[in-house]
């Protein structure tokens, strides 16, 4: 079976990562200096915390450095009794290293119950001593600020085309794939700075063919491209209506895409429209309200319809 490129090319030290070089300067000082704070790694999905948390520990530790780490998935075990058994029981132990302390990796920590946090705040005050602990989030807001106060807060930034593109030609290099600019340029449009979403959409194309295209990066991902999207919202500003609603019913079609997916579309190509910054407001207002009505159980073809109709009618203020 193939491997999974995401753990594949994991990058084994600090030195590997990508995109996020003031926050592995900090982290460096530390391996530097053999000490280290608690840490809190707060980010969007995708931006390299897991891995810098993996990075620090080898460069930490050594060869031996899964015996002094210990990773907990706050969103599989997250009540209190997690925190005052296994926590507690891995934390009180003597570190089996040089350094003086292990390291307990808790991700996604915001998903931890209030009472829960509150435990493992005096968990990580007592055991300070023999053990450091790296709590990763999405949302920092979500954990307790006595946690946050006994933390040195580190905050992700999504990843930019640049560091994004160039781990992906390395990628596809040491596989033997070729990869057009326009490819890397959808994946990244696709991603969205999340490197572990573009090195897996990276893979699904180099499984359909060895010259990844734009082409293939849409067919693997099952996406409209942004060329299609856009060029149904500048038809609908234009008076069109019917050609535009037409473009869209073939998107469904031809894509299987479903309703979430365009408007999710739409949402992102609103801002890159050469038309006035209050229609932007009044196109994303509607927008947003179209998309709650389809959580809500709307039927979407009809309120992507409604959408439509309304850039149209917006369109003719604008006379264009």
């Amino acid at each position: 079976m193939e491997d999974v490129w995401v753990e594949k090319y994991r990058p084994r030290n600090l030195s590997e990562v990508v995109g996020q070089k003031e926050i592995v300067e900090r982290l460096k000082s530390y391996v530097e200096s053999k000490s280290m704070p608690h840490l809190l790694f707060a980010g969007p999905a995708g931006t390299g915390k897991t891995t810098c948390a993996i990075a620090l520990a080898r460069e930490l530790f050594g060869e031996d450095w899964r015996m002094s780490f210990h990773e907990l998935n706050a969103s599989d075990e997250r009540g209190i009794n997690v925190v005052r058994t296994k926590i507690k029981e891995y934390a009180r132990t003597a570190a089996p290293n040089d350094v003086g302390f292990k390291i307990i990796f808790l991700d996604e920590a915001d998903a931890l119950t209030p009472d829960a946090q509150a435990a493992l705040r005096r968990t990580m005050e007592k055991y300070s001593r023999t053990c450091r602990f790296i709590l990763s989030c999405n949302y920092s807001s979500k954990i307790i600020e006595p946690i946050q106060s006994r933390c040195a807060v580190f905050r992700f930034r999504p990843l930019n085309p640049e560091a994004v593109k160039e781990r992906l030609l390395f990628i596809a290099e040491k596989e033997g794939k070729k990869i057009t600019d326009e490819a890397l340029n959808a994946i990244y449009y696709i991603s969205g700075g999340d490197m572990r979403k573009a090195i897996n959409v990276l893979q699904m194309s180099a499984a359909i063919s060895d010259e990844i295209t734009e082409d293939v990066v849409y067919k693997a991902t099952g996406l409209a491209k942004r060329e299609d999207v856009e060029d149904i919202l500048i038809t609908a500003l234009k008076g069109d209506f019917i050609t535009a609603r037409n473009q869209l019913q073939r998107l469904f079609v031809e894509y299987g895409l479903s309703g979430e997916d365009i408007i999710k579309q739409i949402h992102r190509l609103i801002y890159e429209l050469n038309i006035p910054d209050h229609m932007k407001v009044r196109l994303l207002d509607r927008t947003g309200e179209i998309e709650f009505r389809m959580v809500e159980g709307a039927n979407e073809r009809i309120q992507l319809d409604a959408l439509l109709a309304y850039f149209t009618l917006a369109g003719e203020e604008l006379n264009l």
